[in-house]
């Protein structure tokens, strides 16, 4: 048997040490929602433009320095690319990225502008998986899953850890309740690791609620067949990972689906209040607040993962 390292909070306060190092935190913005003062993270102003610069680094940074010249490699729609290509770009180690070919051009160009080669797949007919391991294997890289790694576990709550210091300089109370958007659950396991203290609600498409189901029903349960189409190109997870899972079963968290209407006039919400541009899967945190399917409450603290929009499609978000 195989044994798989673990994510820990130690790991995340050495990630958040790393990425500090690196780049400067991300703007928090607070709002009051139903008369209750509520923080806003935005990772939506990363320098790739979403959170998943952070266990990019935390990930890369920990390849050995004889291994990094045989690069990496990892799937993705487009915020994990580019935050693998940000990286390796920066650490001097040649990104394949495995990427559908209906992914966002906004995206797709964005790794290519990196220095990212990119392999393309049919979403519907091939595994990701499947090509993304092969030419790991054929080239000698690292293979760096998009959620499925302790590191990107790790490195993803890093923005728990900058949220707390940056609520408590403001004079709020420490994050109660976290609320974040959930593709393969990465970012959202590694924000229970880092405020353990916290309720976790996690926040998915509806028809792509795989990970509210699975928590709900104990063990992991895949999207269905023929699931409906979503603005979230971001979380089209078929099926979490027993890391990202664990974790959040371990502290209890629960889930919500939001629909596409409430995912946009969340994306409106944003423009027009916090002058942030967020994409649907970046959103839909807010989107469940707003909808009224969360309380706000002190300490609650809700997660803008990204801002790399389709223009076409923002477009036609805002104008409603």
């Amino acid at each position: 048997m195989t044994f798989q390292r673990q994510p820990t909070r130690a790991g995340v306060r050495d990630a958040a040490a790393k990425v500090a190092a690196m780049v400067p935190p991300t703007p928090l913005f607070t709002h009051r929602i139903n008369g209750v003062e509520v923080a806003f993270k935005a990772e939506s102003l990363q320098p790739m433009g979403a959170f998943k610069l952070r266990g990019a680094w935390h990930r890369l940074t920990a390849i050995d320095v004889e291994a990094r010249p045989r690069g990496v490699v990892a799937f993705s729609s487009g915020n994990h690319a580019q935050g693998v290509a940000w990286a390796a770009k920066r650490l001097g180690m040649p990104a394949v990225i495995v990427m559908p070919t209906d992914a966002p051009a906004v995206k797709r160009e964005s790794t290519l502008a990196l220095g990212a080669e990119i392999v393309s797949y049919d979403r519907q007919t091939e595994s990701r998986e499947k090509i993304a391991a092969a030419l790991a294997a054929a080239r000698g890289a690292v293979l760096v899953p998009s959620f499925d790694d302790p590191w990107i576990i790790e490195g993803q709550g890093s923005a728990g850890i900058e949220a707390a210091q940056q609520m408590a300089a403001l004079g709020l109370d420490a994050p109660s309740h976290v609320v974040s958007p959930c593709g393969g659950g990465g970012l959202a396991a590694g924000l229970a690791l880092a405020l353990p203290e916290a309720q976790v609600t996690v926040v998915e498409p509806e028809g792509w609620d795989d990970m509210r189901r699975s928590l709900e029903a104990g063990w992991i349960e895949p999207v269905g067949d023929n699931p409906p189409p979503t603005a979230c190109d971001s979380l089209q997870t078929l099926r979490v990972s027993p890391l990202t899972f664990e974790v959040l079963a371990r502290r209890g968290a629960t889930g919500i689906a939001v629909s596409e209407a409430e995912i946009a006039a969340a994306q409106r919400w944003a423009a027009g209040r916090l002058r942030l541009v967020v994409e649907p899967g970046g959103a839909v945190a807010l989107a469940a607040l707003l909808a009224g399917k969360l309380a706000p409450a002190p300490g609650m603290l809700v997660l803008l993962s990204g801002g790399n929009v389709d223009l076409a499609g923002y477009a036609a978000a805002l104008a409603g």
